[in-house]
Formats: structure tokens, sequence, C-alpha cells
């Protein structure tokens, strides 16, 4: 009888190969498969979307670990269907996501994209650069989970006070007050900034939208670095040009790449960042963390000891 395979869509080092080879001596350790191959899959670690249909309909695969916090992008329905399952790379990109954030709203709040900009243009922009403080600012996290906490941890220490919002409104340590997302609309008005963290579901599908943004404050600012489609981008369009609030930055959208004919491109009260908020240093050690945790404990019981995705919820 063949050895199942672990499929590794990426190259990883060759300590991590050994680490695993170790936890799973059962197991082939497969970066490429050929059809026959594709039926002896058992773990997958990543998806190919190359591979997605044949290893779909294979009987022998049981578990796929994303190498991503987001799972939107995969086939659910089909891995509730077939009992599949699923773990994600939540808590891995909390720091780097975090710094990109502050260091949004500091370029913000110092001038600095606007005097990037003026230099360009070798214009002295001194009279009439926007500044302003962010400590003090009351900042809204819309996703309370591994980074909206990590973003809590590393702000906090700026001054900014920061609140929460999270499916049922359950507190977080951290958090000043958190708030049922059925609430957001309520809370909106109130805030300076808001930062959305939220995963691709049906519930969080454009909960962004004109509703939202012409509840905030005229200073506000709005920072989205969750899934594409939270955000009605036609409806932040319109926002953006009747300045119902002051700045926003986005790294997520609804199509990547951005076409060059998105109207957002146009905007000078709008930063766009190329989906560079989770790029991570020291990567592989922190997902190695995450899958040789989980592989441990798969071959033991054949279950996941971090990170495994609630299919129904999608996350």
């Amino acid at each position: 009888m063949p050895q199942p395979i672990i499929y590794l869509q990426r190259e990883f080092r060759e300590e991590f190969i050994e680490k695993i080879q170790t936890i799973a001596p059962d197991y082939q350790i497969k970066t490429r498969l050929n059809e026959e191959e594709l039926q002896e899959v058992e773990i997958s670690v990543g998806w190919s979307k190359k591979y997605s249909e044949a290893l779909l309909q294979s009987p022998q695969l049981k578990w796929v670990q994303s190498i991503s916090a987001g799972v939107d992008y995969l086939p659910l329905d089909e891995f509730s269907n077939q009992e599949i399952l699923l773990s994600n790379g939540s808590g891995i990109h909390a720091l780097s996501i975090s710094e990109h954030i502050i260091g949004v709203l500091l370029s913000y709040y110092r001038g600095l994209t606007q005097a990037v900009k003026a230099q360009e243009q070798r214009d002295w922009v001194q009279d009439t650069i926007h500044y302003d403080q962010l400590a003090g600012k009351n900042l809204l996290v819309v996703g309370t989970g591994h980074i909206g906490q990590q973003l809590s941890k590393s702000i906090h220490s700026l001054g900014v006070k920061v609140y929460g919002i999270n499916t049922t409104g359950h507190p977080v340590e951290g958090f000043i007050e958190t708030y049922s997302i059925k609430n957001l609309a309520k809370i909106v008005p109130e805030m300076d900034i808001v930062v959305g963290i939220l995963p691709g579901t049906q519930e969080t599908y454009h909960i962004f939208n004109s509703d939202i943004f012409e509840k905030m404050k005229k200073s506000a600012v709005f920072i989205n670095v969750g899934r594409g489609d939270t955000v009605h981008t036609k409806e932040l369009i319109t926002a953006l040009e009747e300045k119902q609030f002051a700045f926003a930055a986005l790294d997520v959208f609804e199509e990547e790449p951005l076409p060059k004919e998105n109207p957002l491109w146009e905007f000078d009260n709008l930063l766009i960042t190329p989906h560079i908020s989770g790029m991570t240093v020291n990567f592989q050690n922190k997902f190695m963390k995450i899958f040789l945790a989980n592989l441990k404990s798969y071959v033991e019981n054949k279950e996941l000891s971090v990170n495994q995705v609630e299919l129904e919820r999608g996350y």
C-alpha cells in the first residue's frame, strides 16, 4: 500500500522537512505531485488551484493547513461535506500588520504622506502640512482576534484609547470596551480611527458601507487590512469623493491586483498599499510552530491543537 503524502505547496527549509519527517515518519513529503500521487495526499500544507479539483476528488485528503489566516478563498463547503479538517495561519502576521497600521497612522497624523508627495515636486509645504496627535485618539478595532489584540498591545504605549468589535461583544483583554458587531453603526460616530481586521464571511461581506461611512467623524481615519470584500468599494469611493471622513488606507481590495483604471488610485485622501501588511520576517519559523504542533496532534489522534477553523463560520 502506498505511503500517504504530506504535500507542501511551497518550499520550506531542510531543517523543517527533517522535523516533519521525524514527527510523521510514515508519510512521504512532496512539493510536486504526479497524477497518481494526487490520490495519496492526506495532508496539504497550503492549497494549490492547480491541484484543487483532483485533491477534492481524492478520498485520502483529511487535513488542509492553510498558510494564510484568511480561508475564504478555499472550498469550505466541500471540506465540510467531506469532513476535511482545516487549520489556518492566524497569529503569524499579527505583529507585522500591527506595525503597518501604526506606521500608516503616524504617517498621516505627522504629515509624512503629504511630505513625500511634496518632495517629488520639490515643494516646501511647512505652512500647509497636515498634522495632528495620535495620542488621545479613540481607535475602534473591528475584529478582536490575534491581530486586533496585538494592535491594541502595540499602540497602547502611544496613548491611544482602544475599543473593539467582535461577534458577540464579549470582553477581550487589552480593550477598554468591546461591542457586538451588530452595534457597529452606533459606535462608529464616537471613534477617531476605525480599523477593519475582519475575515471574509457572509456576515462580514460589505459590512463597511455607506451606512458606516456616513456616520464617521469628518476628521476620522478608516483603515482596512482584513478582507477586501468587507468594504463596499463603490460606496467607499462615494465617501471619499464627498469627504465623509478625512483619510483612508487600504491594503486589501475586492479585486487584486487593483486595476489601473480603478477610481481609487485618484484620491489624495487615500493611501493604497499592495497587500503587503502581512509580509512577515521569519515567516517559516512562525508558520512551522503552528504546523508542527498540529502535525504532532494529528499523527497521535487525528485532531488539531492550534487554529482549527470552524468550517460553517469560516474562521
